[in-house]
């Protein structure tokens, strides 16, 4: 009798914690969804930081600033990569050097999207996020980090600065996570497309800056220094 009380007791307990663990994990999905949902809804730094967006005509540049042999025989190439501050062109607020095999160098951004709803002019803006680096000879998905995923690009820190830290987080790894589902956040209005691939061949002396088209798409344009 004292064994079948037992294991009477011992089932319900794990019938009792299977219930609990899956309300909890589902009390966090819904925390999690509706978390970004109250902030691109009603928090009101947030959508005025987004309204603020100003229209951009370049956003960075590149210079190549030296090239040799490795003991491969391939021909590498040190390039300083900066990044300007939102609609502050001369402003710089992020600069890097990479070492990239190869002399065509390849810049892959994720371009997000907000509709006319979300701007103070009522004209669409959009986020630049600089993702990765590489050569001709490799893959994308093997090219160097310019921005750490899921974290808050120096470039938007008037966004970043209306968040509370836990905030930023939830809403920055929502907008990195559109490069993996381009129409999450379009009910809110917010879309993402990749740029089409943006590609140049760097030259010592020259300046290759990182331009806006009209329709957010990025291209390059080269100034010659001498």
């Amino acid at each position: 009798m004292k064994r079948d009380l037992s294991g009477k007791i011992m089932a319900k307990l794990i019938v009792g914690a299977a219930i609990v663990t899956a309300g909890v994990l589902g009390v966090s999905f819904y925390l999690s969804s509706s978390t970004i949902h109250s902030l691109l809804t009603e928090n009101h730094e947030l959508n005025k930081a987004i309204k603020n967006l100003t229209a951009e005509e370049q956003i960075g540049y590149a210079t190549l600033q030296s090239q040799r042999r490795n003991e491969h025989g391939e021909l590498e190439s040190t390039i300083r990569f900066v990044q300007t501050a939102a609609g502050k062109p001369k402003e710089i607020v992020s600069e890097q050097l990479f070492t990239i095999t190869g002399e065509v160098i390849h810049f892959d951004a994720l371009i997000v999207k907000f509709s006319n709803d979300y701007v103070i002019d009522g004209k669409e803006r959009a986020l630049y996020l600089w993702r990765r680096i590489y050569g001709e000879t490799i893959s994308p998905s093997s090219g160097e980090l310019i921005e750490i995923p899921n974290q808050a690009p120096e470039r938007y820190h008037s966004i970043t600065r209306s968040l509370r830290m836990k905030e930023s987080d939830i809403f920055w790894e929502a907008i990195w996570n559109l490069a993996n589902n381009p129409e999450q956040l379009s009910q809110y209005g917010i879309t993402a497309v990749f740029g089409n691939a943006i590609y140049t061949k760097l030259q010592l002396g020259q300046i290759t800056l990182f331009k806006i088209s009209p329709t957010g798409q990025i291209y390059p344009e080269v100034l010659d220094t001498h």
